[in-house]
């Protein structure tokens, strides 16, 4: 874990309300290495939101550099920061953001379709592995709605995945999950994480989720106002383990 995979130095980002400027961030430093699974929390307003889409190249800051796998984004075009995201980013959001009449096979295959290098027996290949991978090889062929919220939210890991990103960016993946279900999801970041060595940057603004990972960074007022290592944290297997008789997926 010696490589920074994310590097921020002294991040601002503006947004003009009217006749107002709103302070989004307002001079954040941070880096995140190779191999680490992170959250980040912070309250509504707090500017962890702003901060992901600047660490997805959905954004660009007002000033301040950020380099990703040791590119400095500030220069790139649409085009070269689209090539960039399809490249080195894997996302996973909270809505899952399937394509409701395209199956599970399909929807993972997506991102490929981007890379013209990849001819379509590749692709295929490449998705079946990822829907393997999260535990959803017997339901390839379904259609989102004929899968649970849990399995919808493995297929949008496994189109996370199947460009093997250097990393993985997750906005509140649990939030829309009962108990039983995040702390499957989380178990399966963990497996990623610590298995196949996939740097993970998970936003939360769940303290319970933030102790599975292992490191924690706190937003507020477009600052960060703290860092630190999780010393007691949470095994997601051990804590499904201890969850009622009878908790289920909803």
């Amino acid at each position: 874990m010696n490589k920074a995979i994310i590097e921020v130095i002294n991040l601002k980002k503006y947004f003009e309300v009217g006749d107002m400027v709103v302070q989004a961030l307002k001079g954040v430093n941070l880096k995140i290495m190779k191999g680490e699974f992170v959250a980040i929390m912070g309250a509504s307003g707090s500017g962890k939101s702003t901060m992901l889409n600047i660490l997805g190249c959905l954004d660009k800051p007002t000033a301040g550099e950020y380099k990703l796998d040791g590119i400095s984004v500030a220069d790139l075009s649409r085009n070269q920061l689209a090539e960039l995201r399809n490249e080195k980013l894997g996302f996973v959001f909270q809505s899952y953001n399937l394509l409701t009449r395209t199956s599970a096979l399909e929807n993972v295959e997506l991102p490929l379709f981007y890379n013209d290098r990849i001819k379509s027996k590749e692709r295929k290949e490449r998705a079946i592995a990822a829907l393997e991978s999260v535990g959803l090889a017997d339901r390839m062929h379904h259609m989102p709605n004929q899968l649970s919220g849990g399995q919808q939210q493995r297929v949008a890991i496994a189109r996370s995945l199947v460009n093997d990103p250097v990393v993985i960016l997750a906005d509140e993946a649990t939030g829309n999950l009962d108990t039983k279900t995040s702390y499957e999801i989380m178990e399966l970041f963990q497996r990623l994480n610590s298995d196949k060595g996939k740097t993970i940057v998970f936003v939360t603004h769940e303290a319970d989720i933030a102790r599975l990972t292992s490191r924690n960074i706190i937003f507020r007022d477009g600052w960060v106002i703290k860092e630190q290592i999780v010393e007691d944290r949470l095994i997601a297997s051990e804590m499904l383990k201890s969850l009622p008789v009878g908790e289920h997926e909803v």
